[in-house]
């Protein structure tokens, strides 16, 4: 199922409280967000697909149009989640690394809702929850823009859960920063931040050698310093992943990260694969081999993707403590 903003709150605190991460995969293909969700199903595990700006202008999705592309991006993936096979599989859609002039125009499209096809009963279909790039703003731009799109959502009468980072990429996020960011959305917008991003040592990309600057201790005292800030439970989110050690990320999730994203090796994992399928079967893609028509079609190079792909992506699950504890929250939501 495909949680709404409100639910997806209730996601992070129940894996809070229970001390598991969710993975959030940037998914960047209609096969990639069937094969999260595959993965998903497969391990019984809540699953965040999100997005960020190539995605949704890319060939697959908005061809250049990133609102086209946000609206489709919803509507196949909210069909995906109620589908029978996937429907008591908790999803999350997130939007990732929106940034540049079309920021407001794409985040507020997916806190207040792009129209629903007729054929499916009509209707908007809206983002679970929402985070600004902050690379490149200030720290008072980065306040800004999110109380921005607080008071848009406010006016509209629709919930908005956020994630809000600081520069993810500079180190470690000391708390005098960490008080300045959270503290000035909650004086402006009480209780619409969910998930807090700061410096953890880790950066976005690969590294050959880790990230020796991690610390585990960091995430432990961020949900300290948010409970004091906020009064209520707030899970933090580790950006930068796919170069850290599988102890690393496993004391990450016991410690109080609930959402972590993973992009980069994700890529990496179907880009070796695709690569593998076309050199493997390159003598069936000549015209005259009796198997070049099924080889060369989408679904031979997406099925062998797959295969390789979904059983890394239930590993990484498991080992953030998620498999297993999608049916015990779909039971723990009220009755809609």
């Amino acid at each position: 199922m495909l949680l709404n903003p409100l639910q997806a709150r209730a996601l992070f605190t129940d894996a809070l409280k229970r001390r598991y991460a969710v993975l959030a995969i940037n998914a960047d293909s209609h096969a990639a967000v069937t094969d999260c969700m595959e993965a998903a199903l497969q391990s019984r595990s809540p699953v965040i697909i999100e997005t960020s700006l190539w995605q949704l202008e890319g060939r697959a999705y908005g061809a250049g149009d990133a609102v086209l592309g946000l609206a489709r991006y919803l509507a196949e993936l909210a069909v995906l989640a109620s589908s029978p096979r996937y429907r008591e599989v908790p999803v999350v859609f997130h939007t990732d690394h929106i940034k540049g002039s079309k920021t407001i125009g794409i985040l507020t499209a997916a806190l207040l809702g792009v129209p629903m096809r007729l054929s499916m009963g009509g209707g908007l279909l809206r983002a679970s929850t929402v985070s600004l790039d902050a690379s490149r703003l200030s720290d008072e731009e980065n306040v800004d823009l999110l109380c921005s799109l607080a008071a848009s959502a406010a006016a509209a009468g629709v919930p908005a859960t956020f994630e809000m980072e600081s520069e993810v990429d500079e180190g470690h996020t000391p708390p005098e920063r960490t008080r300045k960011l959270i503290g000035a959305v909650e004086a402006r917008h009480p209780g619409v931040v969910w998930l807090w991003a700061p410096g953890l040592g880790t950066r976005h990309g690969l590294a050959a050698g880790g990230y020796p600057e991690f610390r585990v201790d960091l995430v432990e005292a961020n949900v300290r310093l948010l409970k004091e800030i906020t009064g209520r439970d707030v899970g933090v989110a580790l950006h930068g992943s796919s170069g850290l050690d599988e102890k690393s990320l496993a004391a990450a999730a016991g410690s109080g990260v609930v959402k972590v994203n993973w992009s980069s090796e994700s890529l990496l994992c179907r880009s070796t694969a695709a690569r593998d399928y076309y050199s493997e079967m390159a003598g069936q893609l000549e015209p005259a081999h009796p198997k070049w028509k099924a080889t060369a079609m989408d679904n031979g190079v997406q099925a062998y993707v797959c295969a390789r792909y979904v059983p890394k992506v239930v590993e990484r699950m498991t080992l953030l403590g998620g498999a297993g504890r999608a049916p015990d929250f779909i039971r723990s939501l009220p009755p809609e």
